[in-house]
């Protein structure tokens, strides 16, 4: 082999390297570098991924860190499984008729089983059409809503939402309604937790009776009674679509206000329910055609008297039960009222309030003055507002013209009221005011008026009432209709009627009227009950031993007090009588006899007395307290008169009979009485017995006793009007303070017990110079009022006598009068009536009169 090929090969040669220069191979050319280019369009694409990225990690981040700080302070939404809408309670009749409505909201609670399903329907199809299917938040729908936004951003309209009835719920009962994003995040959440938490049907039974529909209505039930006067299952499709149409914006949709608008949103309703298959579409247009009309009325059987009892009921479930609990608890409440009988009672006190003002109160000038032209007396009485107090029956008038013997006077009217009031007018003659209209000046009566004109003026604006025509009778002739003129007593007075047996309240009447004055005269004023209070002197002389036909002593008492001497006297001119007996002494209300009974009793005896009775607690150890100078309620002497006809039992006066859950739980009775034998006692076994636990306050001997004594004040005494034309058995006393302040009958049949008393709200006298005082007494003002309380309610039953208790002797004797009676006694005591020493005589318990008198009252006086 060559060796310079080997060389140029560049192989070694004799293990030494070939010479590197000429072993490398030639040097090649450097080609020159290709210069890169970027896509415009890929460069954007690039830089939109990334910031696309960046966003998305941005907003995630953002919207979890708000979705963290709304989680933060959710409120509990679990309390809504076991929750129970406020609900207003109820308080009824005893004939099961609807008094009152107590209520922060008008709301009816309706379980969701009760709700019928199209009613259901047509919410969902209205507010939520995939209520059944989604979670608590509807994407399709909030993505409809942001599409429809977006399209009328420009056109200013208000954009809508698309909340679901869950998140309603949410926004409704937790989170408020904050037109915030934080607030409609929280309201989401929310939905989406209230939908694990509690079934569909709940969470619609929830939405559908917390609703706000209008008109003041809370939930469905109410705004089916608000606006058509029906429950839910009387509704047509109609009225529920309609009812359905309200939630977006109650006050815009009023059938009253903005009828086409309102129409407009239901067949939308309608419309809506179609397309969901919930009705057909000849339903859904029959429906369509039909009108929305309106009938909000007041319940027909709703109670329109007994004002004063319903709020003392009210007062009694606060006390009882809360505040809250009373209006929004869902209570029902039935009470003792007999309406008829609560409604006679108004009538009769207000008959005597008003006889008694047209007697001694004077006319105290006219309500208003307006213009009496023919052009303006019309819009100008129309402002004239109804005085407090005025009766539903009376009008208020303007005097057109008047003349000395007649006046012109003229009112609106309404005959019908659906109708435009129209005037009406008609004369006012002087006959009708010269008896009783006399001016009133400076508290005293002015002379009787002797032309009208005296009496009202051209432009007055007056009280009248239209009586109405009255046929002959007998010597009476008839009597057209004719006009009277009114005026609002400021005298006032309170009545109470119960069952002596178990102490329930059947009628109350607090005052004249409760629009003018809430204040309850029956329970909460404290007046001086005068000789309406002997009965307990004497009950507490008869439980002593002393029978009825005592001699006691009528003469002139003396005692010394730190206020100087008392000389008490009987009433008006009475002159001492001497010796007479205890049942005379009751008859005639005679002082100074009661006066030494009860010293001779013990004064702390009597005050003993009047506790147990309930009348006056506590009451001071003073002898003028046996004239009645404590202070007491009408309600405390009703209920004290009751246990002398119940045989001396105790009797708590009560209005309401039982209260019940809005479950229809019994929560509370009046009636504690046990019955054993209820459950088993069939109809051959009779009746069973029950359990008597009320207190024994006083002998059963004692008490008939004082109910004969308390007869013969009707029969023979200073309470004869109380009984004229019952023809029946009636008890009771007469009652009349210092000064003529109050005037007061209680008494009493053997099944009811009546207390009424008169006199002005701040105590004042009621007599008036120059006329006779004997106008002014319980025997002439409160015991008519209680005549025609009693003859209302007993004027379907039979007389029914008084029952002598076991142990009672009945022995005729002879009275004052030379009638003969059968006079009740203890027996042995028929014969041990003799003049007992006097203790005020001189010398008489080893002192003068009034220290006896100290030692009597303890030291007191």
């Amino acid at each position: 082999m060559d060796v310079p090929e080997l060389r140029a090969e560049g192989r070694m040669v004799g293990g030494s390297p070939a010479d590197p220069a000429a072993a490398a191979p030639p040097p090649k050319e450097k080609a020159p570098r290709k210069r890169r280019r970027v896509s415009v369009l890929g460069l954007m694409l690039r830089t939109g991924l990334v910031l696309t990225v960046a966003g998305g990690l941005a907003a995630g981040v953002a919207g979890w860190s708000l979705y963290r700080s709304a989680e933060a302070d959710l409120p509990d939404h679990t309390w809504l499984a076991d929750y129970q809408p406020p609900q207003m309670s109820r308080i009824y009749a005893a004939d099961s008729r609807l008094m009152a409505e107590l209520a922060q909201e008008r709301r009816v609670f309706v379980p969701i089983e009760a709700i019928p399903e199209r009613i259901q329907q047509a919410f969902v199809s209205a507010e939520d059409q995939n209520f059944w299917t989604h979670p608590g938040v509807d994407p399709m729908a909030i993505a409809r809503a942001a599409l429809v936004n977006v399209e009328q951003m420009s056109t200013g309209r208000r954009p809508i939402g698309a909340s679901t009835i869950t998140q309603q719920v949410a926004k409704n009962m937790l989170v408020g309604n904050d037109r915030t994003l934080t607030r409609k995040l929280r309201e989401a959440v929310l939905a989406l937790r209230i939908e694990q938490a509690m079934p569909k049907g709940r969470i619609l039974e929830i939405y559908l009776n917390e609703i706000f529909l209008g008109a003041q209505a809370y939930g469905v039930a109410a705004a089916a009674q608000n606006y058509f006067n029906k429950s839910l299952d009387e509704l047509t499709l109609a009225e529920a679509a309609f009812l359905a149409a309200l939630p977006k914006a109650p006050n815009n949709y009023n059938p009253l206000r903005f009828p086409d608008a309102a129409k407009a949103r239901r067949d939308w309703v309608l419309g809506r329910m179609a397309e969901d298959g919930r009705v057909t579409r000849a339903e859904a247009e029959a429906a369509m055609a039909e009108p929305i009309v309106p009938r909000p009325s007041r319940r027909p059987d709703m109670v329109a008297v007994g004002q004063h009892f319903t709020e003392e009921v009210r007062r009694e479930l606060v006390a009882r039960f809360g505040a809250d609990q009373t209006t929004m608890g869902g209570l029902v409440v039935r009470t003792s009222l007999e309406p008829t009988l609560q409604a006679e009672a108004e009538r009769a006190l207000r008959r005597g309030l008003l006889d008694f003002d047209r007697r001694r109160g004077g006319w105290r000038g006219p309500v208003a003055q307006i213009p009496a032209a023919a052009t303006e007396w019309l819009p100008a009485l129309q402002e004239v507002q109804r005085p407090p107090g005025m009766a539903p029956e009376w009008r208020l008038a303007v005097a057109l013209e008047v003349r000395d013997r007649e006046a012109r006077l003229a009112w609106l009217e309404r005959p019908d009221p659906r109708s435009a009031p129209q005037p009406r007018t008609m004369s006012l003659f002087y006959e009708e005011v010269s008896g009783w209209a006399r001016p009133v000046r400076d508290g005293r009566l002015g002379p009787a008026p002797r032309r009208l004109g005296e009496v009202i003026a051209p432009g007055d604006v007056v009280m009248v009432e239209v009586l109405p025509a009255t046929p002959a009778q007998g010597r009476t002739p008839a009597r057209p209709e004719r006009l009277a003129l009114r005026q609002v007593p400021e005298v006032e007075g309170a009545v109470v009627a119960l069952d002596p047996n178990n102490g329930r309240v059947l009628a109350m009447v607090g005052g004249w009227s409760f629009d003018k004055s809430w204040f309850n005269r029956a329970t909460q004023a404290q007046r001086q009950p005068g000789s309406s209070f002997k009965p307990y002197v004497y009950l507490t002389a008869l439980e002593a031993g002393i029978p009825p036909n005592q001699q006691l002593l009528d003469a002139p008492v003396e005692i010394m007090t730190p206020q100087g001497l008392w000389r008490p006297g009987n009433y008006g001119a009475t002159q001492p009588q001497g010796w007479v007996t205890m049942r005379s002494a009751m008859e005639r209300s005679l002082n100074l006899v009661t006066i030494r009974l009860a010293q001779q009793v013990g004064i702390a005896a009597v005050a003993e007395t009047a506790n147990r009775f309930g009348v006056i607690p506590n009451m001071p150890r003073l002898l003028s307290m046996s004239l009645g100078a404590g202070e007491t309620t009408v309600l405390r002497q009703a209920a004290g008169y009751a246990g002398f006809v119940n045989g001396g039992r105790q009797v708590t006066p009560t209005l309401i009979d039982t209260v019940q859950d809005r479950h229809g739980r019994l929560v509370w009775r009046t009636d504690q009485r046990r019955c054993e034998a209820c459950e088993s006692a069939g109809p051959a076994g009779g009746p069973p017995a029950l359990t008597e636990e009320r207190r024994q306050i006083a002998d059963p001997v004692a008490a008939f006793q004082m109910v004969s004594l308390l007869q013969g004040v009707v029969q023979r005494g200073t309470g004869t009007r109380a009984g004229e034309g019952l023809g029946r058995p009636v008890a009771g006393k007469t009652g009349t303070t210092d000064d003529y302040k109050d005037a007061w009958f209680v008494g009493f049949t053997p099944d009811l017990v009546v207390a009424v008393w008169i006199g002005y709200d701040d105590p004042r006298s009621m007599a008036v110079p120059g006329l006779p005082d004997a106008d002014v007494t319980g025997g002439r003002m409160a015991a008519p009022v209680f005549r025609d309380v009693v003859a209302a309610a007993l004027q379907d039953s039979p007389p029914v006598p008084f029952r002598a208790p076991p142990g009672t002797a009945l022995v005729r004797v002879q009275v004052a009068n030379g009638q003969t009676i059968l006079e009740p006694f203890r027996p042995g005591t028929e014969n041990s009536a003799r003049p007992p020493s006097d203790p005020f005589a001189t010398g008489s318990g080893g002192g003068s009169a009034a220290a006896g008198l100290d030692r009597g009252l303890g030291g007191l006086y």
